[in-house]
């Protein structure tokens, strides 16, 4: 080959490989060896499996189908994270736990599975458009009991007019809002806003959440850019 053509397609590799960590940087507002770092440094060697093995996962499931990435987001972290109550977990009455919070313990209540669903598959490209941290009233023991208590969970909407479908630590299997008549939406929010009934537009500023100010907060310290 001749000396100048060389020198051509050096430039072109040079190029194409700086693009594509471009690209992959991007694509990933987690930094797992800053973010291991802090797990570690708060919890030990004792998590460091769990951790690994969520950063599999997203690395494996960047790529998929959007509803692949859904079933296996909730299958894992309903899986390998312990429900448990907040004073209990973290000797507080309400506490928002960052994704690294909760793998740490192991362990969350049903705000935190919603919380690491979210962020997770945010971080594998769904849209923060598609998805809502939801509140809702649960009745207890099904559809027909007079018990309810506050509860909430991770819904993702296809499109805008969507039927929504609901991410849930009580269940293993993803099922449509119109499938969960024990559940009663009280209002739903993401990084856009808050939405109150079945607005598709937010009615309010995320702002005005303080623990969700608190959560960012927190988990940009550990080491996660996030809007």
């Amino acid at each position: 080959m001749p000396q100048h053509n060389l020198l051509l397609l050096r430039k072109k590799t040079v190029g194409l490989l700086a693009m594509l960590s471009f690209v992959l940087h991007a694509a990933s507002n987690l930094d797992f060896d800053r973010l291991q770092k802090s797990l570690v440094q708060r919890w030990g060697q004792t998590p460091v499996r769990l951790f690994t093995d969520w950063q599999t996962l997203m690395n494996e499931a960047r790529n998929a189908p959007e509803t692949d990435k859904l079933k296996r987001i909730n299958d894992f972290i309903n899986r390998r994270i312990q429900f448990g109550d907040d004073p209990t977990i973290w000797n507080a009455p309400d506490y928002w736990a960052t994704p690294l919070e909760t793998i740490g313990k192991g362990a969350g209540d049903c705000e935190d599975f919603a919380i690491i669903k979210y962020f997770s598959l945010k971080e594998l490209g769904v849209a923060k458009e598609k998805l809502r941290l939801t509140y809702v009233k649960a009745k207890i023991g099904g559809a027909t009991s007079n018990v309810s208590q506050a509860h909430m969970v991770l819904t993702y909407y296809s499109s805008a007019d969507a039927e929504p479908l609901v991410l849930d630590n009580l269940l293993n299997d993803i099922r449509p809002a119109s499938r969960r008549p024990d559940l009663t939406p009280v209002f739903s929010f993401n990084s856009d806003g808050i939405f109150t009934g079945a607005a598709a537009q937010p009615t309010g500023p995320v702002d005005k959440l303080s623990r969700w100010k608190d959560l960012i907060s927190k988990m940009k310290t550990e080491g996660y850019e996030t809007d």
